[in-house]
């Protein structure tokens, strides 16, 4: 039996978005192009937070500035290159566990005096 299966890729759906005709303002189908294109340019190249690290970004009153979140990212980029899976990743006193695969924050600390981390596989002070 031949079952040929057609996916296509993210820059075909992105291609298909931009193409289509413009929707009038005010219109659902323009607010929520317009939120999925927003979303994609602010998240490109980005790691993204698990449900987990958002709520430990909240309930430890964490607030990271723009170029902190810039520095995270680029020691993801960088743990990858080395061939990391699980990596902590250190900006300024705060310690992040990143899932290198998925580019996803899985835990963040800002108590690093007396913390534990394990089941990581190298660490990026940056």
């Amino acid at each position: 039996m031949n079952v040929e299966q057609n996916y296509a890729s993210i820059e075909q759906i992105q291609d298909r978005l931009q193409s289509r005709p413009p929707v009038t303002a005010g219109s659902r189908e323009a607010d929520t192009a317009g939120s999925f294109h927003k979303i994609l340019a602010d998240t490109a190249g980005r790691v993204r937070f698990s449900k987990h690290a958002t709520q430990r970004l909240e309930t430890r009153n964490i607030d990271m500035s723009e170029e902190q979140k810039t520095r995270l990212s680029d020691a993801a980029d960088q743990a990858r290159e080395k061939g990391m899976k699980e990596s902590l990743v250190m900006v300024d006193n705060l310690a992040f566990i990143v899932n290198v695969k998925s580019n996803t924050v899985i835990t963040a600390v800002n108590d690093v005096d007396h913390a534990v981390f394990t089941n990581i596989d190298g660490a990026i002070i940056n």
